[in-house]
């Protein structure tokens, strides 16, 4: 995700934090600005810090904007930023971004925190017609599974590399697009996850006969 080179800041405090699983977190704002689902902000908690941007996992009717995060190997921000308690302030951009959800018959496909740009798109009633691939490493990181399931019914596929569970596909997305017999040409594939899951997927898609423009990507660093 592209840091634009100025951003206008305003402080918000923090509502609550709630910790999902052993790293990951869903921290939460009042909202007072408008956006489009599948946008991202950058955050900042002192103005010496580098903007670091999150997708909104929040629909656009929410009072709130949920972000979810993970807190990373070596970073200095993520701890910091799971450290916060509600009150405390943090820097937020204006909305930026052009992975939109659309009201047509699309594919969504995400893994890890890369689920979140696709939370705000079903939340802001955009799920009719689409297809959720979610991959995680394990149950506790498929953020939103039971909102998804009951919004997609069997168009939600989640599938777990590293725990096998009834109902749930083993294996990565990649995995589970590799052993499909007919991948759909024609419908739009968004795709949100890390840099390696992003090209592994679009190589899949486009070698089984994908336009290359109908393959739209957010990587997660």
């Amino acid at each position: 995700m592209q840091i634009q080179s100025e951003l206008n800041f305003k402080p918000y405090p923090i509502s609550n934090i709630q910790h999902l699983n052993s790293n990951s977190y869903l921290l939460s704002f009042q909202r007072d600005f408008d956006f489009h689902a599948g946008q991202i902000l950058a955050l900042k908690i002192a103005d010496a810090d580098t903007p670091r941007y999150y997708s909104i996992a929040s629909g656009i009717n929410d009072p709130q904007i949920d972000i979810l995060f993970n807190v990373k190997p070596g970073s200095t921000f993520s701890p910091r930023l799971a450290g916060l308690v509600p009150g405390d302030l943090l820097q937020v951009s204006s909305p930026a971004g052009m992975f939109l959800g659309t009201a047509g018959p699309d594919i969504w496909i995400a893994a890890g925190t890369g689920i979140a740009p696709f939370r705000s798109m079903m939340r802001s009633g955009l799920s009719n017609g689409k297809i959720l691939l979610q991959g995680a490493s394990a149950p506790e990181s498929l953020y939103f599974a039971e909102e998804f399931r009951a919004a997609l019914g069997e168009a939600y596929v989640p599938c777990l590399s590293r725990h096998s569970q009834p109902g749930i596909f083993h294996g990565r997305v990649t995995d589970y697009l590799r052993q499909l017999d007919q991948i759909d040409t024609e419908k739009t594939h968004y795709l949100c996850g890390s840099a390696e899951m992003v090209v592994d997927t679009r190589d899949i898609l486009t070698e089984r006969g994908v336009p290359f423009g109908k393959v739209l990507a957010e990587v997660y660093f």
